[in-house]
């Protein structure tokens, strides 16, 4: 049934448009494949653009939450580690691309790249090449999850997806609270926690 694909879409923009690390996109869409036993591929293909779509959308607001809850010098901050990235376009793409083959939050990243404001096409492009790989291994594995859901069930707290959830936490917190331009120019490491209007 078609609507099922949309639950699929839709399952993914919201997992991936919320500002905070939270669970992975892949994991509901490999929920309604399961459930609905939908053809992967096609799982795949819409999922990953819904993924895309959702975090279209986080880069085009993190700027305006930016504004709104981080001090002025925080977002310049930011912007300068944004305007680092941008010096080295390629090196920035291959930064994206493997980073999105990784199974690690990406939150981070679309936030820092948003209130950086760097163009999406830098983002989205070799995110969409790394989502697509990364969910189609994880979709094909999805299969061995629908022969051992108690096992998965059972690891649901287990202590990579407790990793994992802590890690995107942890480059939040680098995110925010590192002051880059100091890291960058003197190679100290400096913390500024007064980042809110």
């Amino acid at each position: 049934m078609w609507w099922q694909y949309l639950l699929v879409f839709f399952g993914a923009v919201l997992f991936d448009i919320v500002p905070f690390p939270f669970a992975p996109a892949f994991t509901i869409m490999m929920f309604f494949q399961i459930l609905f036993d939908l053809n992967v591929w096609a799982v795949i293909v819409i999922g990953v653009l819904g993924s895309v779509f959702g975090r279209y959308i986080l880069l085009l607001y993190a700027p305006l939450l930016a504004n709104k809850y981080l001090k002025a010098s925080k977002n310049e901050d930011i912007k300068f580690l944004g305007d680092k990235m941008n010096e080295n376009k390629w090196k920035g793409v291959l930064v994206v691309l493997a980073y999105s083959l990784l199974p690690l939050p990406t939150t981070p990243l679309f936030l820092g790249a948003g209130i950086s404001k760097i163009k999406p096409i830098y983002i989205i492009a070799p995110f969409l090449a790394g989502k697509f790989t990364s969910d189609s291994i994880a979709l094909h594995l999805g299969k061995f999850a629908a022969e051992n859901q108690q096992s998965i069930i059972d690891n649901i707290f287990s202590w990579q997806s407790i990793a994992s959830f802590i890690l995107g936490f942890a480059m939040l917190f680098c995110l925010f609270f590192i002051n880059w331009r100091t890291l960058i120019h003197t190679k100290k490491l400096a913390f500024d926690f007064k980042i809110l209007n």
